[in-house]
């Protein structure tokens, strides 16, 4: 059952709200009243009802009225279900004061920022979700907000962030912006003063997390892409063409940038043009095969593709690793 004082204030405001939604209904003809009611009684009362237990009774008209209006914000845009739903019941909630203070723009910033992932077909939304809701503690402002939602989507998996993303966490509170990259201030034997020691290491080298286990793994690499026909990337096998930010790939008519790094992978829409460009050369490393035995650096690994036609290329942090009997590109980093 729908929070009495929610269901109050939208029906002290009805005459308004109901032109709001005859509006959205002309503007979008598929609108879907049902599900719009369906949303404002569930995930939007989550919301409300997180609010009001937060004390700022002042707030509660505003609070109702952006709900409101954010609501039918998504529904008009077919975006009212799935991960939309799980901020509203369990990430907003976490952020009560916050809403209370400024709710249009609290549930826009987590609703855009959560379908944006979901969206790119990159992102791991639900560890975006788990680490927005730890860091909630935390947070005290909209602008921190904002920072940590980019930190915190660049570890979920959008790679092309990283940059962006350290120098967000450089305009928040130290023990924030450790918190956000996962080390928390005093944890570990990290001391207070870790960020700039952390910064630098992270500029340096996309491979590198806080996360021991994380980075363990990342030397395992990871196959980026796969057969169009298959719901992937490529229609033929790719090549690639180093960058200074990752891999210039080719496949077919197709282009694309491939970004990555220890949290994930992205691919870009290029042109022929950006791929055929003059790069930097790539990288020399010391490589030696055996059958599909490789050896780059020194350190050693199997692949599971033939032997024959494989292809090596290196830039300045990162492998990637091709063949003709393959639509994907294994990426690792660089020993």
């Amino acid at each position: 059952m729908m929070s009495p004082q929610f269901a109050s204030l939208l029906a002290s405001g009805r005459p308004e709200f109901n032109r709001r939604v005859a509006e959205a209904r002309r503007r979008y003809p598929a609108f879907d009243t049902a599900a719009f009611g369906a949303f404002v009684q569930g995930p939007a009362d989550q919301a409300f009802r997180a609010a009001a237990a937060a004390g700022a009774s002042d707030r509660l008209p505003a609070v109702a009225m952006a709900a409101f209006d954010v609501a039918l914000e998504l529904v008009a845009h077919g975006q009212g279900g799935g991960i939309a739903v799980q901020v509203w019941c369990e990430l907003a909630p976490r952020y009560a004061a916050l809403l209370c203070a400024q709710p249009a723009q609290v549930l826009g910033m987590l609703s855009n920022a959560a379908l944006h992932l979901e969206k790119s077909g990159h992102a791991r939304p639900a560890q975006w979700l788990a680490l927005m809701a730890e860091l909630a503690p935390q947070i005290a402002d909209l602008q921190q907000l904002s920072a940590a939602g980019q930190v915190c989507a660049w570890r979920a998996g959008m790679a092309h962030f990283r940059q962006g993303a350290i120098a967000a966490a450089g305009s928040l509170p130290e023990p924030l912006a450790l918190a956000a990259f996962g080390v928390p201030a005093g944890a570990g034997g990290m001391p207070a003063s870790a960020w700039p020691a952390l910064r630098e290491t992270a500029l340096r080298d996309p491979w590198w997390t806080p996360d021991h286990a994380a980075r363990e793994r990342a030397k395992d690499g990871a196959d980026i892409g796969s057969f169009t026909g298959f719901g992937g990337a490529f229609p033929e096998p790719p090549e690639v063409r180093p960058a200074a930010d990752g891999f210039w790939v080719r496949s077919g008519e197709r282009y694309a940038l491939l970004v990555a790094d220890a949290c994930g992978a992205v691919l870009h829409a290029a042109t022929q043009d950006e791929y055929e460009q003059p790069q930097p050369p790539a990288v020399r490393a010391k490589v030696s095969q055996s059958g599909q035995r490789i050896a780059i650096n020194g350190r050693e690994f199997t692949v599971d593709l033939p032997a024959d036609a494989l292809r090596i290329v290196c830039n300045e942090h990162t492998v990637a690793i091709t063949s003709p009997y393959s639509h994907a590109i294994r990426v690792l980093p660089l020993p």
